[in-house]
């Protein structure tokens, strides 16, 4: 079965720079690159709260590039890394609540000093079952 990788708006420019994708549907599974605190035009939030408003918002856009069906209802593995767990790691846990009331994933969270983007605090990946 061939893989089928997506990319959302805005994001096409990192992907040609980088050679990688925001998502890869093999099957009924999907995986998608982790998901940082960017907008629309690719800046990175100032802050902690704002980073994982949009990184929780990316992974949704990820999802949809991969399968128009898929959402947070989906998903049942989560990867989040952090710069600063104790700032960031409660934030993931009520956007958790928030966008997945129903289930609860199973969940590794990680402490890095650095992610790929300068300003970057968190990072969120997800797999996800296509029903």
């Amino acid at each position: 079965m061939p893989a089928i990788f997506g990319n959302y708006a805005g994001t096409d420019a990192k992907s040609k720079a980088f050679h990688y994708s925001q998502a890869v549907k093999v099957g009924n599974l999907v995986k998608i690159s982790g998901q940082g605190g960017w907008d629309a035009q690719g800046d990175i939030a100032s802050t902690a709260s704002r980073q994982v408003e949009l990184a929780l918002e990316n992974v949704e856009k990820a999802l949809k590039a991969a399968d128009e069906s898929l959402s947070w209802k989906n998903v049942y593995a989560i990867r989040s890394y952090h710069t600063n767990i104790e700032e960031s790691a409660d934030l993931c846990i009520e956007g958790w609540r928030r966008v997945m009331p129903n289930h609860r994933p199973v969940w590794t969270c990680v402490e890095i000093t650095k992610l790929g983007i300068e300003g970057m605090q968190v990072e969120i990946e997800v797999e996800a079952l296509v029903e």
